[in-house]
């Protein structure tokens, strides 16, 4: 689990913008973790982490694309039923809200990668470090049948 930049794209919405981008990052090689895209009339949002912050950045600029940048976490996950489901259940019991969330395939070890924004992200490592509470069962408390009235 760690934190990672992730760069918001704003592209118009045409046939090669997105292949010209990725070319861009190859060429500068930049090895992209995750991406995520989002279309509308207008204009695609790309979110796209790599481990190459810096890399990512100047590719961006020289080609004078707007974008931003924003905190993400990335937590490994197993490549499973329910893992992701587990992580957000921890992260919502402890009231943390997730804005959005996107995962890979093909993370290290055939697992795959989580990228959630959340609000906290420093409470959201703190809170998934956590071992996880197991609660204890109360005895079953036996009451002794009320004497009926005749």
């Amino acid at each position: 689990m760690y934190i990672e930049t992730q760069f918001s794209v704003f592209m118009i919405n045409k046939p090669g913008v997105l292949a010209q981008l990725l070319e861009k990052f190859a060429k500068a090689k930049t090895n992209i973790i995750a991406l995520t895209m989002m279309d509308s009339v207008e204009h695609g949002v790309l979110r796209v982490v790599g481990k190459n912050a810096d890399g990512i950045r100047k590719v961006l600029s020289q080609l004078n694309t707007q974008f931003n940048e924003t905190e993400v976490l990335c937590v490994t996950l197993s490549n499973s039923s329910g893992a992701l489901a587990d992580v957000t259940a921890k992260l919502a019991k402890a009231h943390i809200n997730i804005t959005y969330a996107y995962c890979t395939a093909g993370a290290t070890g055939g697992r795959t990668t989580g990228i959630l924004k959340v609000a906290d992200v420093k409470k959201a490592i703190k809170t998934l470090k956590s071992p996880v509470k197991k609660t204890t069962r109360s005895k079953t408390v036996k009451r002794a049948p009320v004497a009926r009235k005749k």
